[in-house]
């Protein structure tokens, strides 16, 4: 059972880790490789340390994943069923270029299912956040409104696609399926967080992408109203082999 007091305590973790951010971004970036050829900045590993440090202090029986953790060989026993999952800088590429369009995400997992997620997009000044039975909210400029997807428009459906990630042919492809009255780029899980707030109907995603990567995005779009399926129509879920994530699409009301 998820608490309104945990969920507070996340929000509240994720909101400072956005500070640390911030701050380092108003410095010149330095910019590192990883072994995989992505980029890392100190803003990723500093966010990191405060949110593996406040977790542990939250509850310290539950294991965490987090990226920059794990890409220096640091993988938790999860067996268990129940452990979070951090991108403490998803949109690195965001970041490095300076859009703003970079977020926090700390998600918790239970049973294969993200059951409790936060996206906060410091420079955007947006934070998303909901759980299972609690519905999803957005806290914007000091107030918290409630958010949830919205009906698919009569002239078709907004579509948000990812800024650093390009066009595919299955993308083209799965486009040509539907009535597309528009189609944006964003960065990071935010594409998650506009289709739970009802100004995006559609976030498909054809690449590469790990579990922390979209945990959080995905919690906050199913505590929203939305879902988020596998090509194959199969719900995505969490504690996979390598935490590696198939092609997926998250939907609104799409597919309701």
């Amino acid at each position: 059972m998820i608490t309104d007091h945990l969920l507070n305590k996340i929000v509240s973790i994720a909101l400072a880790a956005g500070d640390i951010i911030t701050d380092i971004y108003s410095r010149p970036v330095v910019v590192k490789t990883k072994d995989d050829s992505s980029p890392v900045t100190l803003a990723d590993e500093a966010a990191e340390k405060h949110i593996l440090a406040a977790l542990k202090t939250l509850t310290p029986d539950v294991p965490v994943v987090a990226e920059e953790s794990v890409a220096a060989g640091t993988i938790p026993d999860i067996s268990r069923g129940v452990f979070w999952l951090v991108d403490p800088l998803d949109g690195t590429k965001e970041f490095i270029s300076r859009n703003g369009e970079f977020t926090v995400n700390i998600a918790l997992v239970m049973n294969n299912n993200p059951v409790l997620g936060v996206v906060h997009a410091p420079v955007i000044g947006r934070t998303f956040y909901g759980a299972e039975d609690k519905g999803a909210c957005c806290l914007e400029e000091g107030k918290t409104n409630p958010i949830a997807t919205r009906p698919v428009p009569a002239d078709g459906v907004v579509v948000v696609a990812s800024r650093s990630h390009g066009a595919s042919e299955e993308l083209d492809v799965f486009l040509r399926s539907l009535e597309v009255a528009s189609t944006s780029q964003t960065g990071s899980s935010l594409k998650f967080c506009l289709v739970a707030a009802g100004e995006a109907d559609i976030y498909p995603r054809f690449g590469r992408t790990m579990e922390w990567d979209t945990a959080a995005g995905q919690a906050v779009l199913m505590a929203a109203g939305g879902r988020v399926e596998t090509t194959a129509g199969e719900l995505l879920l969490y504690g996979k082999e390598k935490l590696e994530n198939p092609h997926f699409i998250a939907y609104g009301a799409l597919n309701s």
